[in-house]
């Protein structure tokens, strides 16, 4: 039975990727050390450091201007450490909530005694099945953060709001390489491995630089001058997800590139949401001009179905769409490495599923 990993993250990777990594998991580069015993003070080790750092400034057209860390911590970790790094002039942050990521965030930011957290605009009224529409800054913030991917409500911003003079930083953990973000428009990016890149450990930062204050005196591992000053290895760095997600790298500018990999997700998103739209039975969750293409929500509106849906589902081979305990229902979640024929067999089993629960609702086709 061919078994498809529907995953919020961590999430599969491309089976080639993982060939690899299997195959050299004993000796990295002949070296006879295993990538998980190199020193990361070793040439070993900095040249694969500097290729995945010059593959992803490729892949994601990164301008000069702006510098990338490789760094631990998981995405969680900037919720703290962006604040302390770029809200020094004003003090002042603001956050569009649209959601439960957003919303840990901004509790986060809201623990540092010296800065004042707006919230400009929320998608709470709406449940957050929508994005928020009116979204104005009426002061001048150090920067505007945005949760660009929701994960949990399956909403994603297809187009960035318009917010003159102000800064952007966007945590796009979910669909980084699977989508195309103009960096440049963004002060500061940032995300974990987990569910686009690699294993988990790893969170990518990308910021401006002539956002940092050169003078400040930060604990080391949350000052990005000094990361930034010692190329992500002011002390032992994620060794192994960094050596996973280069070869990631290396894999996605041989499928085309993030071009390619955003019509690939596309086309899987798409062949869901038709049948989710056509459905009698199962409906999706997020607003259509706002459906992510990476993480989809849905439910049969009746719980006891949902759970008995999962179950078979799992039977067949389907695995992990239960949806997250805060929203309930199901959630598939289909990144880069995740095949067009998973998405297929997933559409599949939900026709035969309807037939079985109400054998009078037609068939939705292909």
């Amino acid at each position: 039975m061919v078994v498809y990993n529907f995953s919020a993250g961590p999430a599969m990777m491309p089976s080639e990727v993982v060939e690899q990594i299997k195959a050299e998991l004993t000796s990295y580069k002949a070296s006879q050390m295993s990538v998980m015993e190199i020193s990361h003070r070793s040439d070993l080790y900095a040249q694969m450091f500097q290729e995945a750092k010059a593959d992803l400034r490729e892949l994601l057209a990164v301008p000069k201007t702006h510098r990338i860390l490789f760094l631990q911590g998981g995405a969680s970790m900037q919720f703290t450490t962006v604040p302390l790094n770029l809200a020094y002039k004003t003090k002042r942050i603001a956050f569009v909530d649209t959601g439960h990521w957003s919303q840990t965030a901004i509790a986060d930011a809201k623990l540092l005694p010296d800065k004042e957290v707006d919230v400009i605009a929320s998608g709470h009224e709406n449940g957050y099945t929508a994005l928020p529409t009116k979204i104005k800054a009426q002061k001048d913030y150090d920067y505007v953060h945005l949760t660009i991917n929701n994960t949990i409500e399956g909403t994603m911003f297809q187009k960035l709001p318009e917010l003159a003079g102000q800064t952007l930083v966007g945590d796009i953990s979910s669909n980084i390489l699977g989508y195309q973000h103009n960096v440049d428009k963004y002060g500061l990016l940032y995300a974990s491995a987990q569910k686009n890149i690699g294993p988990a450990g790893l969170t990518l930062v990308i910021v401006k630089e002539d956002l940092l204050d050169q003078e400040q005196d930060l604990p080391s591992m949350l000052d990005y001058v000094k990361l930034i000053k010692e190329d992500s290895n002011l002390n032992t760095p994620p060794v192994f997800p960094i050596y996973a997600a280069g070869l990631v790298f290396k894999w996605l500018k041989k499928q085309g590139g993030v071009a390619q990999m955003q019509r690939q997700n596309e086309e899987k998103s798409n062949l869901l949401y038709e049948q989710l739209d056509n459905s009698k039975l199962f409906k999706a969750t997020a607003a259509k001009a706002d459906r992510s293409l990476t993480n989809i929500p849905f439910t049969t509106g009746d719980k006891a179905l949902d759970e008995r849906f999962v179950t078979e589902a799992t039977q067949a081979g389907l695995c992990n769409l239960k949806g997250h305990a805060l929203v309930g229902g199901m959630r598939a979640s289909m990144y880069n490495a995740f095949p067009y024929a998973g998405a297929k067999a997933l559409v599949e089993f939900m026709q035969k599923f309807e037939q079985q629960v109400h054998p009078s609702f037609a068939v939705s086709a292909l």
